[in-house]
């Protein structure tokens, strides 16, 4: 029996954890089971043979709760194709306590989830380094970049002798000594340093029992120097000897890798750039005194003094001073904001004119900044499900290669009788010009540049899926307060001797009309009395006891539950579009207070845009129609979902799901997260709660709704180019292998193996190409807010 310990999330009482307890002692095989409430983790006590990690996760999520694994990344090194990843993906799955593992070919990374009772980054590098490949720490640790200088003095060599070869052999330049013996000896020593490295990936390749690119072009370069070899010692005639044509294989392979590894490099830019804003040293005080430290050793706490030019080095607040800050390069806002007491000041922003003073309240990891990096970071290992296709092509890639070049070679020696040269050049052009990792990167690779550029422009995309989900979306819904409006509403009218009572009741809430009356009385600078037996019912208000008095302050809704005779004037304010607090006092109509919300900048833009690209617009809110309406037809919303509970946000969502409509919701309070996720696409704004941006798949850092169609369209730019990244990857093997096993060669034309060559470098460099020109793309929604 062994045993193991599993975090859980979502827990709340006993209840859950007998729950959790009975879901696994199920399980056949598992013997004990024993939540820790407290810690929130339960322990296992199980046979292996008969049960593994992946069912009592699987039983722990039936139940209704989230098991909550590790995250490591691994830097991978050695990887030449997409096969590489798959081997190294599937190895890691296979270990015992690893929930998920995700190779990017791009980034050269492995992202794995597991549980650190059953496996660690040891386990994980025995595992890489047993099928050949490099493991380079893991993230975090000092980066590891491969050396491209070894690739380049390989290339340097390779085409340095092959070229005057093929020079000589065109001009017609016959050495004074044996020709075959002579290129022999001139192409041996460069030849073995040029492949070296492909031979050696394609016996680490054979020793795990894996077919990849390594073995393919091993067979194709070592054909080719064979057969030379053996023309050169009278096995077959002199006319075999391809002495150039293997070196200039073996070089234009290795400039094929070079390039790709440059431009591989350029994917991950964005992160990279993400990283660099965050300074090395800070000045803070200390007994009245300037002392610069090191940036990564401020705590909560510290005072730091931040002059113009100076990066800000941790989350805090202003204490004192008042500049203008740019934080273009977080929330992608091209105008500096104006930071005064109070303000909040972010991470690897940068004071523009004044000094500023702040207190931090964050640091490390904790910061926004950090946060954002490990957003992206996280999204870039996520695989949309267009990858399916690409991942299912390329494990039958190279077999079905192997079948056509082992065909053509049969085709045109034994049917046509073409000879053996024509059969031979044949089967070195198929093993050679057939190239998967233009199929391998055609997603990753987009998918990284995509995210990092949604990151540099403000929107996080926290899932590869999301980008997919985005090009389905029919319908956005957006929430009214704090999306649509800003969030910040303002007593403008109070109506009877109410304000006291109400200011009592709100004084315990959150809600933002709550704050706006709390912040009328203090403005007033009257005294808040107490309430006993608080009680705040949601979507409809609050109550309480005021001296002895039964209070409740709400919404018609909470009115009529209560019997409360609303007069017939009171819907005045109503009518103008204002959001209305209505008081009563022992069952007894007493007056109202008037809270307007100004509308979002950038809301009536963000509706006009949406509507332009075909898209429906609603909006849902739990206030009242009138107010709703008046703000809908403000914007340009024609449908409107009104006087709605919070807990019934999710349901409305789900019902028009259910119609066929793809549907993303727009929000930003904690009360809009059970809608964020219930929606095809949860979209939450920046300044919203974190509960709401952990539930939505995509963070919009800035507060303008205008960003909700960029997000969009952006997600639509980076599904459009990994189509067209796959096109081209299809297209390629698709035109070119035929031409290569000689489907021209009844019209005279034989694809030479130096040709071969040259074109699978280039096939992967064109589909990483198209993908870094997502880095300039800046979404039509974004230009127009730029007008």
């Amino acid at each position: 029996m062994k045993r193991i310990t599993i975090r859980i999330g979502g827990m709340g009482c006993a209840a859950c954890a007998l729950k959790i307890e009975d879901s696994l002692k199920k399980l056949e095989g598992v013997s004990d089971a024993v939540v820790n409430l407290v810690e929130g983790r339960v322990s296992v006590e199980y046979d292996p043979e008969t049960v593994g990690l992946p069912s009592m996760e699987a039983a722990i999520e039936e139940a209704g709760y989230s098991v909550i694994n590790e995250h490591l990344t691994v830097l991978v090194g050695g990887m030449s194709c997409a096969m590489c990843a798959q081997r190294i993906e599937s190895a890691l799955k296979e270990l015992e306590g690893v929930s998920d593992a995700t190779v990017n070919l791009a980034a050269e990374k492995a992202y794995i989830a597991y549980n650190p009772s059953l496996a660690s980054a040891e386990d994980f590098r025995r595992t890489i380094e047993d099928l050949g490949y490099e493991f380079m720490g893991t993230e975090g640790d000092e980066e590891i970049q491969e050396d491209q200088g070894p690739k380049l003095r390989r290339i340097a060599v390779g085409f340095g002798v092959s070229l005057p070869l093929m020079a000589m052999m065109y001009l017609g330049i016959h050495p004074p000594v044996n020709e075959g013996f002579f290129m022999l000896l001139v192409s041996v020593v460069p030849f073995a340093y040029v492949s070296g490295p492909i031979f050696r990936g394609a016996l680490r390749s054979l020793r795990s029992g894996t077919l990849d690119m390594d073995v393919m072009y091993s067979m194709g370069i070592g054909v080719a120097f064979l057969s030379s070899l053996l023309g050169t010692v009278g096995v077959l005639p002199s006319s075999f000897m391809f002495y150039e044509t293997a070196l200039m294989l073996a070089s234009f392979l290795t400039l094929g890798r070079y390039l790709e590894a440059r431009a591989k490099g350029k994917t991950s830019g964005a992160i990279r750039r993400l990283m660099e804003l965050q300074p090395d040293t800070a000045t803070i005080l200390r007994d009245g005194d300037e002392v610069e430290v090191r940036a990564d050793e401020l705590v909560e706490g510290d005072e730091v003094v931040v002059r113009p030019g100076d990066r800000i080095p941790a989350d805090g607040r202003v204490l004192d001073g008042e500049s203008y800050v740019d934080e273009s390069m977080i929330t992608g806002e091209p105008l500096p904001v104006l930071k005064t007491r109070g303000s909040e000041v972010i991470a690897g922003t940068i004071n523009t004119d004044g000094v500023l003073r702040f207190k931090v309240e964050r640091t490390g990891d904790e910061t926004f900044l950090s946060r954002i990096i490990g957003l992206v970071d996280e999204a870039q290992a996520s695989k949309p499900p267009v990858q399916r296709i690409a991942d299912r092509a390329v494990s039958y890639f190279i077999p079905s290669v192997l079948m056509v070049a082992l065909a053509a070679f049969l085709y045109w020696y034994l049917v046509e009788g073409a000879g053996l040269l024509i059969s031979v050049t044949v089967l070195i052009s198929v093993l050679v010009v057939a190239c998967p990792c233009a199929l391998g990167l055609a997603t990753p690779t987009a998918v990284t540049v995509g995210i990092g550029r949604g990151a540099e422009l403000g929107i996080l995309i926290k899932k590869g899926e999301a980008l997919e989900v985005a090009g389905r979306i029919s319908c956005v819904l957006f929430d009214k307060t704090g999306t649509l409006t800003e969030g910040k509403p303002e007593v403008t009218d109070i109506v009877g001797d109410v304000l006291g009572y109400a200011a009592a009741l709100e004084a315990r809430s959150r809600h933002p009309i709550a704050v706006a009356v709390t912040e009328r009385v203090m403005r007033e600078g009257l005294e808040i009395p107490g309430v006993e037996e608080f009680r705040a019912i949601p979507g409809k208000g609050l109550e309480g006891k005021i001296n002895s008095q039964h209070v409740i302050a709400g919404n018609r809704v909470l009115m009529d539950e209560f019997g409360v005779e609303i007069p017939a004037d009171a819907g005045k304010l109503e009518s103008e579009g204002k959001t209305v607090v209505m008081v009563a006092v022992d069952g007894e109509f007493k007056g109202v207070i008037a809270v307007s919300d100004r509308i979002n900048p950038g809301a009536t833009a963000a509706v006009g845009e949406l509507e332009r690209m075909g898209i429906r617009t609603a909006m849902i809110t739990g206030d009242n129609r009138r107010t709703a309406e008046k703000v809908a037809r403000e914007v340009g919303i024609s449908t409107v979902i009104a006087e709605v509970l919070p807990e019934d946000k999710a349901s409305r969502v789900s019902d028009l799901r259910s119609r066929g409509v793809g549907v993303a919701f727009v929000g930003d309070g904690i009360n809009d997260a059970p809608a964020l996720s219930e929606a095809d696409l949860g979209i939450a704004l920046g300044g919203g709660t974190d509960v709401a941006k952990e539930a939505g798949e995509v963070v919009l850092v800035g507060d303008d709704p205008l960003d909700t169609a960029a997000a969009l369209q952006l997600a639509g730019k980076v599904i459009s180019r990994i189509k067209q990244n796959l096109f081209w990857a299809f297209a390629y093997n698709v035109i070119l292998i035929p031409v290569a096993a000689g489907a021209l060669y009844p019209l005279g034309v034989v694809f030479r193996p130096e040709y071969a060559g040259l074109a699978m470098a280039l096939s992967s460099v064109t589909v990483v190409s198209l993908s870094l020109s997502l880095r300039g793309y800046t979404p039509p929604a974004r230009r127009l807010r730029e007008l």
